[in-house]
């Protein structure tokens, strides 16, 4: 597994930039346009589940559900940008994952953020 298995964010030069700072250096927010999110549950299948418990009984990291969570967060930041880029803001402060299950049959993650127009100083 390569290094893009295990983390996400955002390549050079995105058209929309997502910090989790509340401003953004050398930058001026023109307009706040409100509060953006983006959502994705997922499940987990029998055979990543059988594996985790086997796993958890000697101890060590669960590296295909490590993935799975990547995949997913990186899904929801991907959506969150997409509704940040729809409402015309260049870039999203305050930016934040909130994880969390989701009765029993999967991990819902959620990325949200406040999108703003913002223009350099």
């Amino acid at each position: 597994m390569g290094l893009d298995d295990f983390g996400g964010g955002q390549g050079p030069q995105p058209d929309v930039l997502v910090v989790t700072t509340n401003d953004l250096p050398g930058h001026r927010v023109q307009q706040v346009l409100g509060e953006v999110f983006g959502l994705t549950v997922r499940s987990r299948h029998l055979g990543s589940q059988i594996g985790a418990g086997l796993k958890s009984m000697i101890g060590g990291e669960l590296k295909g559900l490590t993935k799975t969570l990547v995949q997913t967060r990186n899904q929801a930041m991907e959506r969150l940008v997409e509704q940040a880029r729809a409402r015309g803001a260049n870039a999203v402060l305050a930016f934040r994952f909130d994880v969390t299950e989701a009765a029993d049959v999967g991990t819902e993650v959620c990325a949200y953020g406040t999108a703003v127009i913002v223009t350099p100083e």
